[in-house]
Order: structure tokens, then C-alpha cells, then sequence
């Protein structure tokens, strides 16, 4: 069969209509890749559409601030991907002079691009011959060719390029890899795929050995962490409270939340006050303490799950400085912190 022939006849039938397909811009195809890491479609198109309606040029993501890129991220998850974003649209400006880079080499230097983002733009920007293997490629190909090499190991992810660029159309490489990708989102789908309707069926070989269900293998995740939040919400009787930004390097990097008492399990009142970090925020005797919600909120993330319970501090006044309730929506947290907020209706 002619791979690369029935696959762009495919999409150029099927294709659907997406903001960032008319699109030729770097800019554009940068900031729709980014976005779309780890997200479905559905819940990406808003952010870009946001995100290209506020940003319109790599200068005006130069320009803006990180907390107004993470306000603006706000939802999407995987921050780093926004810092990233930001810093490279930085290094662009001032280190490129604007001029995005134009070779799937050059591509790969700019902070939070790897092999993947950069074939990508490459490809349809500048139809540079180089293939794209993303979750949907992986899955398309280990079932028509049979492959059983896990996609998550050194030898899958080589295994799965090599042949991605043999079959790459290198006359019209970015029809091929947005059809390749869009083939897997559409026809070869992980549950329910279009089997009898699918071009290749007669080539499957999943297919045709009945695998569909067992392709593509992957390697087991690593052990899923659990963690105990304990939230600590002060209200001050002149209506501020207390938001702390995130540093370091683990989750929620630069964001805001509140004062947080991690425990080693769900604790009591009694335990919690026990805490040295609880204790850090001396408060007056005037001080009320209020569970919000006795049933933990589970807040799922890759590699860790998060127990999370907020206790309501009610005070005469605060500890540290702090900020007016009616503030607290201008600033970048958390969508564990972002859904409390709006439950809580300050």
C-alpha cells in the first residue's frame, strides 16, 4: 500500500476545521502546539483562541508578565509549559531579534520544545521532511504494523521515529503528520476505533490478529504519590485574607494559594494546630477555626494525588500582610485553589 498517498487523501476529507490550520505563522503553530500538549482539543481551543486574542505577537508575550501568562494558563494544568512558553517568546524577542526560528535543529533550543513540538512546526510551517510521533502517531502505527515494543522506552520511542520518518511524505510533510495525528484522534481512536470504515484495515495487522485493544504497550507508571493538603483560609475583619506564591521546583511553580499545612495523613483540628507550620501563623485570641469540607477534595495529577481539606480561619486581623477579597480573582492559582474560591463565594 502507499502509506503516505492514503493517509493524506484521508485527511484532506476528514480534517477538521481548527483555528490554527489556515495557519503558516510560527507564532501561531508554536502557540497551538504548546497548548495542546497533554490536552484534548476541546479543552485547548478556548486557551489558544485566549491566549492569541490577548498575545497577537511573540513581542506581546515578551512583553507581559508571568503571573498575567499564568493567570491566563489558569486551568490548563502542566504549568511549566506556560513558564516555558513565556521565557522562550522572551528569548525570541531579545536574543533573535523577533525571528523565529526556522529549522527543526533550531526549534529544539528553545525552552520547553522537544523532538516532537519541533517536527511539528518545522513540518507545517516550513515543510522541513521531518516526522512527528505524538500519543496518537504511537497508536496508529504500533496497530497497523503490529508493534509491540512499548512506546514509553528508549528502544519504542527510536523504533517508532525511524519508521515514522520512512513513511513521512517528504513532498507534502505537513499534510502527512497533521494527517497522521488527526487519523489517530478521529478513526484509530484508543476506545472504539473505526475499524470497518478504516482505510488500512486491509493492512492492519492488529486488525486482522484481533490486537486493536492490546496496541500500542506501554510500561507501567511509576507509583502514584498521596498527599495531605490542609488549606488554611484566614478572613480578616477587614475582608483580606492570605495568598502565598508557590516556589521552588515542584508543582504549581509561581502560582498563588494559602497557607498550606501538608500532613503526612487527613488530620484532626487537634493534630493540625500541632503542626510548626500551622503554629507559624500566630494569630490573635480573637481567632475562629472552621472545617469547609470534611470530606477531602481529591485533586488527581500524573504522578500524585492530593488530599485536600480547607479550614476557614475567621480573625480580627491577620497575621502578615494581606489581600482585599475582592482581589483574590487577579491573581494566578491553582485550579484545586480556583474551584474552592468559587464555592466559597467570598
Amino acid at each position: 500500500m502507499k502509506f503516505s498517498k492514503t493517509l493524506i487523501n484521508w485527511y484532506l476529507e476528514n480534517k477538521r476545521d481548527l483555528p490554527w490550520r489556515s495557519e503558516k505563522d510560527a507564532y501561531y503553530i508554536w502557540l497551538s502546539e504548546i497548548i495542546l500538549q497533554q490536552t484534548r482539543i476541546e479543552q485547548g481551543k478556548p486557551y489558544y483562541l485566549k491566549f492569541v486574542d490577548r498575545f497577537p505577537s511573540v513581542f506581546d508575550l515578551a512583553a507581559a508578565s508571568e503571573e498575567e501568562v499564568l493567570k491566563l494558563w489558569q486551568g490548563l494544568g502542566y504549568y511549566s509549559r506556560a513558564r516555558n512558553l513565556h521565557a522562550s517568546a522572551k528569548y525570541i524577542v531579545n536574543e533573535l531579534k523577533g525571528i523565529f526560528p526556522e529549522t527543526y535543529k533550531d526549534l529544539l533550543q528553545l525552552k520547553g520544545v522537544g523532538d516532537y513540538t519541533a517536527s511539528a512546526i518545522a513540518s507545517i510551517c516550513y515543510e522541513e521532511p521531518v516526522a512527528v510521533v505524538d500519543g496518537n502517531v504511537y497508536r496508529v502505527l504500533s496497530r497497523i504494523f503490529g508493534i509491540s515494543t512499548p512506546i514509553n522506552s528508549t528502544e519504542g520511542i527510536k523504533e517508532f521515529k525511524i519508521l515514522a520518518q520512512k513513511l513521512l511524505d517528504k513532498t507534502n510533510p505537513s499534510d502527512f503528520n497533521q494527517g497522521l495525528m488527526e487519523f489517530g484522534a478521529l478513526q484509530c481512536k484508543p476506545q472504539l476505533p473505526e475499524c470497518p470504515t478504516c482505510p488500512f484495515s486491509g493492512n492492519c495487522i492488529a486488525y486482522k490478529e484481533q490486537r486493536i485493544a492490546q496496541l500500542p504497550i506501554k510500561l507501567r507508571k511509576q507509583k502514584i504519590r498521596k498527599r495531605h493538603f490542609n488549606y488554611l483560609v484566614f478572613i480578616s475583619e477587614d475582608k483580606e485574607t492570605l495568598l502565598k506564591q508557590r516556589k521552588g521546583k515542584g508543582i504549581w511553580q509561581g502560582l498563588y494559594e494559602f497557607p498550606l499545612v501538608e500532613t503526612s495523613g487527613e488530620t484532626s483540628f487537634e493534630n493540625l494546630v500541632k503542626e510548626e507550620e500551622y503554629q507559624s501563623y500566630s494569630t490573635s485570641e480573637n481567632t475562629s477555626v472552621a472545617l469547609f469540607n470534611e470530606l477531602p477534595v481529591v485533586h488527581k495529577l500524573s504522578h500524585q494525588h492530593i488530599f485536600t481539606r480547607f479550614w476557614i480561619v475567621n480573625c480580627r486581623e491577620l497575621p502578615q500582610g494581606g489581600v482585599p477579597l475582592e482581589k483574590i480573582n487577579e491573581f494566578p492559582v491553582p485550579v484545586l485553589i480556583d474551584k474552592f474560591i468559587e464555592s466559597y463565594c467570598f
